[in-house]
């Protein structure tokens, strides 16, 4: 099956990539995820412009600079996180063997390209929510893994983002 994707020039993506069967690898493994983003950028140019990475799933907002890498932006990820993830898996089908894969991730990735500011607002809102809305944690300072400390530090959010009057700007944004 062919999928069509948006190739929008200087736009932003939000992806979604989610581990197969919604394993929880990617918290636990932070360091190897985050070995994999750098790996990417050494053949990638894009930016991250927020990221969450929850336990069985990651989102992230990225601008790169030639639109239509981002797929390979992914699969570089992807490929690097499963190559040097040191925990035996149970490979799940044949197609996955058949691949050569070893059955970590969900093979396909969301995508959602952004068309404006105030859309990017909403998703980066909806990604640094994301915690919360899952029960991981009370309160959305309170979640290690994702970029809402770097807008803290720079003055986008308040410290305490994500009360009752912010959640019901973003409740019904729902990407999953």
């Amino acid at each position: 099956m062919n999928y069509r994707r948006a190739f929008i020039k200087n736009s932003y993506v939000h992806l979604i990539v989610v581990s197969y069967e919604r394993k929880s690898i990617f918290v636990d493994n932070i360091e190897l995820l985050r070995h994999a983003f750098k790996n990417a950028k050494q053949f990638f140019c894009f930016e991250i412009i927020a990221i969450c990475v929850l336990p069985d799933h990651i989102h992230v907002i990225l601008n790169p600079e030639n639109i239509e890498e981002y797929p390979k932006i992914i699969t570089s990820i992807k490929y690097y996180f499963s190559k040097n993830y040191n925990v035996e898996v149970e490979t799940p089908t044949y197609g996955y063997v058949n691949k050569g894969e070893k059955g970590l991730f969900q093979r396909r990735f969301f995508e959602h390209t952004i068309k404006d500011q105030e859309e990017l607002n909403n998703q980066i809102n909806y990604i640094h929510y994301n915690p919360l809305k899952h029960g991981l944690v009370n309160k959305v300072k309170d979640w290690r893994y994702s970029s809402f400390h770097k807008f803290v530090k720079q003055g986008l959010y308040d410290n305490d983002w994500g009360s009752s009057e912010d959640i019901e700007n973003i409740k019904d944004i729902d990407f999953e």
